[in-house]
């Protein structure tokens, strides 16, 4: 049986440059996109806060979230991990280079490697370790059909998941940021590691069918 795909909530940029935005002008989320592979239900990238990503997921497969198995995150970003609170009985997946480079850096903040501005931005970073020891390093199968792709750059350890069905399907989360900056053949333009985040457009580029895109709607590749 093939990986049933859905768009929960379609992402969208802060700023788009393909639309000669040069400055913020609205709050950016990631396209979360649900998995389902015989009887295991994956949600990626919940970048709505809890409410707003429960009613998406609701009205658009019916399910609650207490119904999904894994959430898999494509990169740690805040605007891509908005929802995760509603999804306390799921699994957390992330990359597991993304884990390591993100705990590399936060404990070297809580070791006093890096200037603190105040105690308030001292207990954001103690959260966020909270919520990185909650994930899970995602394994190279997250189930039978769907398999993990690293696709570094965007950031460090972002990682793709590859869908294995008639045709290949990328959920790319910012290793393609949206429709436009494929067919421009662009990457993002925040990437941590531009020459990085190219090879993995280029490896994407060769191989998919059908995209997800980080902040935009489901596409044809090519």
């Amino acid at each position: 049986m093939a990986v049933t795909v859905d768009i929960i909530n379609i992402g969208t940029l802060s700023r788009n440059m393909f639309w000669n935005e040069n400055a913020t002008v609205r709050p950016a989320h990631a396209t979360t996109t649900l998995l389902r592979d015989e009887g295991v239900n994956i949600l990626v990238d919940p970048g709505l806060p809890p409410d707003l990503i429960r009613q998406r997921l609701d009205e658009r497969s019916g399910l609650k979230p207490e119904q999904i198995d894994i959430v898999f995150l494509t990169n740690f970003s805040p605007i891509h991990r908005r929802g995760l609170a509603a999804f306390g009985e799921a699994d957390w997946y992330l990359g597991a280079v993304e884990m390591e480079i993100i705990a590399q850096g936060l404990n070297a903040v809580l070791a006093g490697g890096t200037n603190m501005v105040d105690e308030v931005s001292l207990d954001e970073i103690q959260q966020e370790m909270e919520l990185l020891g909650r994930c899970k390093a995602a394994p190279d199968k997250i189930s039978e059909g769907i398999g993990l792709f690293p696709a570094y750059g965007a950031t460090p350890g972002s990682a793709c998941l590859l869908v294995e069905a008639a045709r290949t399907v990328f959920v790319a989360g910012d290793a393609v940021v949206s429709r436009d900056h494929f067919v421009n053949g662009r990457v993002w333009e925040r990437s941590s590691d531009p020459d990085a985040a190219r090879e993995s457009f280029r490896e994407i580029y060769d191989i998919a069918d059908v995209i997800i895109p980080g902040h935009d709607n489901i596409f044809v590749a090519g």
